[in-house]
């Protein structure tokens, strides 16, 4: 699970480098860049599960759908997932056609109708996950079309990303500072050019002929944050 948020920059003047900032020469600044990760654990995770049912007629499709479905909802009750953590996500009725013959002619012949009914599910504990796929497969599910964890409080994580970006900026402008035979100042403006939350740096979920519970694994996932930074330079 990766995103990048939209670029956003911004600078904030900070209240102890005003004065530089209405004095300072630009031939007396040094501009640096400075990036920073986070890691954490995920404490939740998603899936994507199903029925789909095949009948001569719409109705009977529909029928056997919602008893298997009805036994499916029953069960991540069962689970200790509250409703406002499942949500029907797409729901289809697809009508079922013969084989293709290219000697058929005239308009093909309805066989059937196949009915699906998707659900996404968030469960508060990744630890709850491999039970609940075993329990959801019990029940009749027929489709598990995907699984991501997550990171509730995704902001912290962010936080101390931009902090260590910030604390890359600067040690770096230290060594250029060094380097150059300058001391460093205060910091005139900061630009967050970037921020990725959060990626997923381990996952696994494994599904295999095994006793139950089917073996998942969270790993870990990362928040980037990427920033600019102005310092004056004497």
């Amino acid at each position: 699970m990766r995103f990048t948020a939209p670029a956003v920059v911004f600078t904030a003047l900070l209240a102890t480098a005003a004065p530089y900032a209405a004095q300072a020469d630009p031939a007396h600044t040094i501009t640096v860049s400075g990036s920073g990760e986070a890691r954490g654990a995920p404490d939740q995770a998603q899936l994507s599960a199903g029925v789909t049912t095949v009948a001569p007629t719409a109705a009977a499709a529909l029928a056997e759908n919602a008893r298997t479905m009805t036994t499916v909802f029953d069960t991540l009750k069962r689970l200790g997932v509250p409703e406002r953590a499942i949500q029907t996500t797409n729901f289809s009725v697809s009508p079922q056609y013969p084989p293709y013959n290219g000697n058929d002619r005239g308009l093909q012949k309805i066989v059937g109708y196949q009915i699906s009914n998707q659900v996404n599910v968030t469960l508060d504990d990744t630890k709850k996950l491999g039970p609940a796929l075993d329990a959801l497969v019990g029940a009749g599910a027929n489709q598990i079309n995907s699984v991501n964890y997550s990171i509730r409080d995704a902001d912290a994580l962010e936080a101390k990303a931009q902090a260590a970006a910030i604390a890359n900026a600067r040690a770096r402008a230290e060594v250029y500072a060094k380097a150059a035979g300058v001391t460093l100042g205060g910091v005139l403006t900061i630009s967050e050019v970037s921020v990725e939350a959060p990626r997923p740096v381990v996952f696994a979920a494994k599904a295999m002929a095994a006793p139950p519970p089917t073996p998942t694994a969270a790993g870990e996932q990362s928040v980037t944050a990427n920033v600019t930074v102005v310092f004056e330079i004497r």
